[in-house]
């Protein structure tokens, strides 16, 4: 599975931006997708996941209410709509992908055997 995520870029706090992974390769019925982001001199932290069969979502508390993740099953792609941006969702977001997914561990980053590359998200205030 190789993912290429696109999207990030420079937005003013309380504006909107959406990120989107696409995902080469083969899925499965217990096949997860998820973000996490880095933010410069911390550790990476969850933000949301998407079971890609159910399609049941996950989001950290801190997002919740105003990011929106979804997938484009047909094209093989995951989106994450964030609104409400401030600047402390400043970070590189990473998109990744894993196999054999349970609830316990779609918010977990060692579940996740798959990592695209980051985009970064910057956001102004």
């Amino acid at each position: 599975v190789q993912l290429q995520a696109s999207g990030g870029g420079l937005v003013q706090a309380g504006g909107s931006l959406t990120l989107s992974c696409e995902a080469s390769g083969r899925t499965s019925n217990s096949y997860g997708m998820g973000w996490f982001r880095q933010a410069p001199g911390k550790e990476r932290e969850f933000v949301a996941s998407i079971r890609w069969s159910g399609g049941s979502t996950y989001y950290s508390d801190s997002v919740k209410g105003r990011f929106v993740i979804s997938r484009d099953k047909a094209k093989n792609t995951m989106l994450l709509r964030m609104n409400g941006l401030t600047p402390e969702d400043t970070a590189v977001y990473y998109c990744a992908a894993g196999f054999s997914m349970i609830t316990s561990t779609m918010r977990s980053d060692s579940a996740y055997g798959y990592w695209g590359q980051g985009t970064l998200v910057t956001v102004s205030s």
